[in-house]
């Protein structure tokens, strides 16, 4: 019996040559197709400037650091997400706290978030820059907490890695946020390899941005603390770091970019086909809200309590479907434990990472596939 995996990239013909076009032409790393595909993102994102990186975790860590974050500062974020999201404001020497979910949606809970800043602004220990996160590529309540983050002067970093192509209140994922953060990882909605962007539309962020991505150089003479030399002068102005995408994964993104319509089409109707068959049994569904669209990155089921997660995910395994578990709360990692993070802390976070499983979603999986995972999914969580 073929294995079925959580998830797995999609790769057509068109994508294979659009590779294979990079690699007959002069460019390999950095040439134009990067700012083809920069263009066709911030249009999808409705924003006015994308600036392509290596991968989302080098996205978020630069999105700190163009926003001031430093050392003495905070930063809050989700702690249901991958640990990425909590770890740039560390790389950037800032401390990091959690705001718990909201079970329904498994996103950043405005009522904790707004009773967390009402503490933090008594104590004079607001953070900083606040990271919300898209889970599973449902769009957080970024109004509520663009609203709550404009009242203390809080950055907003969207980390929307989930929701490359997802909508909220009628407009593109991550058009509220100061800068919003895509991945472009094979699992992810639409793949570069390895891969990621950030998304804003604040001219001056975009242009430190880009120059945080390549090393702090520029060949910008306005940017520049002396006259060129020449031609070939260029300045390291700041310290920046390695995080370019090539012009080869570039090229795979804007193929991708395609096809991203029915891709995100084909993952709603077997979302909504789990919705249909998964009602009734002992399991939490995803929940779908009026004013927003989810990409659909994962599908997270929770059992209920008094079964064993263990026992669900096992079976599910020994019948090669690859479930999988997003995420373990971050604070519960060892690294953050010695930070002084303890189990009790975000207690909803807690609760939702006792039951949940992620099942298989990818836009090539078959009905024949679905309905084994339900069937066996169905039969583990009554034995």
């Amino acid at each position: 019996m073929a294995f079925i995996p959580y998830s797995r990239q999609d790769i057509d013909t068109a994508d294979i040559e659009a590779v294979s076009d990079v690699l007959r032409s002069d460019f390999l790393t950095q040439g134009p197709a990067i700012p083809q595909f920069e263009r066709a993102i911030a249009s999808l994102h409705g924003v006015n400037h994308a600036i392509a990186t290596s991968n989302a975790t080098g996205a978020l860590h630069i999105a700190c650091l163009a926003l001031g974050v430093g050392e003495g500062d905070l930063v809050w974020t989700s702690p249901i997400s991958f640990v990425a999201s909590a770890n740039c404001a560390l790389y950037c020497g800032a401390e990091v706290d959690f705001v718990d979910i909201d079970p329904v949606t498994r996103n950043m809970s405005v009522a904790a978030l707004e009773a967390k800043i009402d503490r933090a602004a008594a104590e004079g220990r607001l953070p900083k820059v606040l990271i919300p996160v898209d889970f599973s590529g449902l769009p957080c309540d970024m109004q509520e907490i663009r609203a709550l983050a404009d009242q203390h002067g809080i950055a907003i970093i969207e980390d929307a890695a989930h929701a490359v192509g997802a909508r909220y209140r009628n407009a593109p994922a991550g058009m509220l946020a100061d800068i919003a953060v895509l991945s472009f990882h094979p699992v992810k909605i639409v793949t570069t390899g390895e891969g990621g962007a950030c998304l804003t539309s604040n001219a001056e962020l975009a242009a430190r941005l880009a120059l945080l991505r390549s090393h702090g150089v520029t060949r910008e003479s306005a940017l520049m603390e002396a006259e060129p030399q020449g031609a070939w002068y260029y300045e390291q102005v700041d310290l920046g770091f390695n995080y370019r995408l090539t012009d080869i994964q570039a090229a795979l993104g804007l193929s991708q970019l395609t096809r991203l319509p029915p891709q995100r089409d084909r993952r709603d109707a077997l979302a909504r086909r789990y919705d249909e068959r998964l009602r009734g049994l002992p399991l939490k569904l995803p929940v779908r809200l009026a004013d927003r669209e989810s990409s659909h990155h994962l599908y997270v089921v929770e059992v209920e309590d008094g079964i064993s997660r263990l026992a669900v995910y096992d079976a599910l395994r020994a019948a090669e479907i690859g479930v999988n578990v997003h995420y373990i709360p971050i604070h519960l990692q060892p690294y953050y434990r010695r930070l002084g993070f303890q189990p009790g802390d975000f207690p909803a976070a807690e609760a939702y990472y006792r039951g949940a499983i992620t099942l298989p979603l990818f836009p090539a999986m078959t009905e024949d596939q679905q309905d084994r995972v339900i069937e066996v999914l169905a039969g583990a969580l009554s034995a």
